[in-house]
């Protein structure tokens, strides 16, 4: 029997950390529901005893259940019959286990039968299940529709979705048109409201949509008439069982097979109003999206994990000439250098899933009572980490686990290539991590914000103002070197007063500040556990090189320069 969160020691690592007391305490709000619900915690310890318990559970079912089913349902994947998606058998047997386990909609209050878990804890059954399988991950994933109408939703709509979720029902969120991408606030599809009836109806198409079957669905469409732009549009709630919405077909994908992408038509089909008019794009698709991107950032981690120990097993048994290949150099450097990133990626994930629990937190406090004057400084620091780091955390760690799997799969040689290991099925999953839910050129777009408002300089400063032990101050060292190589050099871009000197040299800039910040992530977790010190300094040592590189390319370039680049 196979554990993925048992046999992962880094998960109870982050479990463990510091700030987790604060973000038990705000979630529980002082642990009041203790009297009124048997299952809820009684104090910190108990609950990240219930944390733990049903981690465990969710390992379980990934490693016996989703991992042995992966290979099936990638070959098999979803078929559409009259109007209807049907699942993979493996799909239907992996959702059939989560929902017994009652593991779907984990992050609900309990009102709604959910367990009122933070962002940690599922985020981190959303890592152990995308090492069993990321396809099938996207399906169970997008239990994170259920927050934003749990955050934005009437209690009308609260009250009667809300429960489903914990009975299994599936979610989806229908953004991507034809011809509205990346760019939502060109989203046509037309909302109408009807007086008569008292009734929203939706009318268009809608176009790449993960788990476009599902029961639950929320809408980004046009509520205002004769507008073009952000403004006009508001979210919506779709029920499937009105069965106004076809299918019009399942798309061929490269990889995450499993997961039905679908191409939707909407035909009058009643929806209700999630929140307010016009503010669909502007608030809460914004809410919903950075919840997604945290998402792909725990199926990137799950993914370069899996592909991480495919080739680490593989090494290790396949010989030429004369040795096991993990013998040679070559070879070694890359497992190490991939474990290694690992490390910094799932560091940089669960930091970024502590911020958001706790603004969160404090949000949802606020719904009850006033927020005081510390509560209020407190959440506006956390979401203002929030909204910089999770755009970095997208880009950072799905480019990192596109290199990992493309590591692995030339560690196979040969034999990645053809379907005999999983690590060919893994290479075509993590493809879509840099893809979708924003792609890393405009996640790079919303993360340069961080360089400019200086949000990430001020974090790493934090960072580094924390004391280790003395055996790590040459690390601390040069990554204070590197903090200050950084400054001066976001200095010179913005020497030169050009948007698009500085659009030219984002991507550079905000990768140096992840190096940086995830230098410091690892050099903390060193502090913590002699375990991490490895890592840390190996990956403090490439993010040095890297920046290093990346510095020589922007002082040897001018705005001058930019036309060299112009088709």
């Amino acid at each position: 029997m196979a554990n993925f969160y048992t046999d992962n020691e880094n998960l109870k690592f982050h479990l463990a950390h510091p700030l987790m007391e604060k973000i038990v305490r705000l979630k529980e709000k002082d642990y009041v529901e203790k009297d009124q619900f048997d299952y809820a915690p009684r104090d910190f310890e108990d609950a990240i005893d219930s944390y733990d318990k049903v981690l465990e559970i969710v390992g379980e079912i990934s490693g016996d259940i989703i991992g042995p089913n992966a290979e099936g349902v990638d070959h098999d994947g979803p078929q559409l019959i009259d109007n209807e998606v049907k699942y993979a058998p493996g799909t239907v047997d992996n959702l059939e286990a989560l929902k017994k386990a009652g593991m779907i909609g984990m992050s609900l209050p309990r009102q709604y039968d959910g367990l009122n878990f933070p962002m940690i804890p599922y985020i981190m059954a959303a890592e152990v299940v995308s090492r069993a399988d990321a396809g099938f991950a996207n399906i169970w994933g997008l239990q994170d529709c259920a927050e934003t109408i749990h955050e934005f939703g009437s209690d009308e709509i609260k009250n009667e979705y809300l429960p489903r979720f914990y009975k299994g029902a599936t979610a989806a969120m229908d953004l991507t048109e034809p011809d509205a991408g990346s760019d939502l606030q060109a989203v046509q599809l037309k909302a109408t409201f009807n007086q008569e009836d008292n009734t929203w109806y939706l009318d268009g198409v809608k176009r790449f949509i993960t788990n476009g079957d599902a029961d639950i669905s929320l809408v980004l469409a046009r509520s205002e008439p004769n507008t073009s732009d952000a403004r006009g549009l508001s979210l919506f709630v779709y029920d499937r069982t009105s069965k106004a919405m076809t299918i019009r077909r399942i798309e061929n994908k490269l990889g995450i097979k499993g997961s039905p992408t679908c191409e939707l038509v909407f035909k009058h089909a009643p929806a209700k109003l999630i929140g307010d008019t016009k503010m669909g794009l502007i608030k809460y698709v914004m809410s919903l999206m950075n919840s997604a991107r945290l998402g792909v950032g725990a199926q990137s981690v799950g993914l370069a994990e899996a592909a991480w120990r495919e080739a680490q097993k593989y090494a290790e048994e396949r010989e030429q000439f004369g040795k096991a290949i993990i013998q040679y150099p070559a070879v070694y450097e890359l497992l190490t250098n991939m474990k290694v990133k690992t490390d910094a990626i799932r560091s940089l994930l669960y930091e970024t899933a502590r911020f958001v629990d706790i603004y969160k937190a404090y949000t949802f406090i606020s719904h009850d009572r006033k927020l005081d004057q510390p509560e209020r400084e407190d959440y506006k620091h956390y979401l203002k980490l929030a909204d910089v780091f999770t755009p970095l955390l997208k880009l950072v760690a799905s480019e990192y686990c596109n290199q990992i799997a493309y590591d692995a799969l030339q560690i196979h040689g040969g034999t990645g290539y053809m379907k005999d290991f999983p690590v060919e099925r893994i290479f075509r999953d993590a493809r879509i991590t840099t893809i979708y839910e924003g792609t890393s050129q405009l996640q790079v777009v919303a993360a340069i914000r961080g360089v400019g408002n200086g949000v990430y300089l001020k974090a790493i400063q934090n960072y580094l103002s924390i004391p280790v032990k003395p055996e790590l101050q040459y690390l601390k060292s040069t990554l204070e070197k590197m903090a200050d190589q950084f400054g001066k050099i976001v200095e010179k871009v913005n020497e030169h007063e050009e948007n698009e000197f500085l659009d030219f040299h984002a991507r550079r800039l905000v990768e140096m500040a992840g190096n940086i910040i995830m230098g410091c992530l690892l050099l903390h977790d060193a502090n913590r556990s002699d375990v991490y010190k490895k890592s840390a300094e190996i990956f403090i040592r490439i993010g040095r090189a890297d920046n290093i590189s990346k510095v020589s390319m922007i002082n040897q370039s001018h705005p001058r320069d930019l036309g060299a680049y112009k088709s």
